[in-house]
């Protein structure tokens, strides 16, 4: 994060050597008030947001019965709140958690993730998720979200305000600042894209780890990353990239590195 506040600093060093000083802080203010208003929205609508995303509709206690059962079981033996509970149509295995701390989580799994586990690896799968809740992975990836937005935002704002720029300024200095600064707005959101995907398989051994603490049993966590690597389901479309950090696996089959390698997580947890 430190990383990425960096990029941004130097990013606007260099605008307001491009720009007029007036013109550069009338972008920076609309980029800020932009970011808060963004922040705000999804810090407190994550949830929603999450789930609406990806179609995702409300488990019912009698049809998904054993959902309900193994994440009440969980939530008791952890200490935490019971998170609201959701199902998206897909036949990958997958689940994701989402919302701003315990009290206001969500837990979504797919319809292959309910079909295609036994008991004890769904119960893993959830432990892990959970593991995401307790550890307020959530928040910290929002924030992490917001920062790598930020960025992209500018970037786009600073590239398309030079079709405004008078094409008589010819200052040579200027024009070498534009450069540089059109430059640092291609790679810059390149740059901290790979930082929030670093950040996101970091989280991904915590939860496994964290997995294994609720449930005593990670030979149930090793199994259904195994079942997982194995599926031959095609990747998804309907999942917005944005949101793949949050599944348990990569919902994309390897486009993207936002999860750690399964081979990689079950090597850690078989030496657990």
């Amino acid at each position: 994060m430190s990383f990425i506040f960096i990029i941004l600093v130097i990013f606007g060093y260099v605008i307001s050597f491009a720009f007029d000083p007036g013109f550069f802080f009338i972008i920076m203010i609309i980029s800020i008030i932009f970011s808060l208003s963004y922040i705000l929205i999804s810090y407190h609508n994550s949830d929603k947001i999450a789930v609406a995303s990806v179609g995702a509709k409300k488990a019912s206690r009698n049809e998904h019965k054993q959902f309900y059962q193994l994440i009440e079981g969980l939530t008791i033996a952890s200490g935490m709140p019971m998170p609201k509970l959701y199902v998206m149509k897909s036949s990958q295995i997958n689940a994701f958690a989402s919302g701003r701390d315990p009290q206001h989580a969500v837990i979504c799994v797919t319809t292959g993730c309910l079909e295609k586990l036994d008991k004890r690896e769904l119960e893993a799968v959830l432990a892990h998720e959970l593991g995401h809740i307790a550890s307020y992975d959530m928040r910290y990836m929002t924030i992490v979200t917001v920062m790598v937005g930020m960025i992209a935002i500018i970037s786009q704002i600073f590239l398309r305000s030079l079709w405004f720029r008078s094409s008589g300024d010819n200052d040579k200095a200027k024009i070498v600042f534009i450069l540089i600064g059109i430059a640092l707005a291609i790679l810059a959101p390149i740059a901290v894209h790979f930082i929030q995907l670093a950040i996101s398989r970091k989280r991904e051994f915590t939860a496994d780890a964290s997995a294994v603490k609720f449930t005593r049993y990670p030979d149930g966590l090793i199994k259904a990353l195994k079942k997982i690597k194995n599926d031959s389901v095609q990747p998804e479309k309907k999942i917005n990239k944005a949101i793949a950090p949050l599944f348990f696996a990569n919902p994309f089959k390897g486009i993207g590195s936002t999860h750690p390698p399964i081979d990689k997580r079950i090597s850690t947890l078989e030496r657990m």
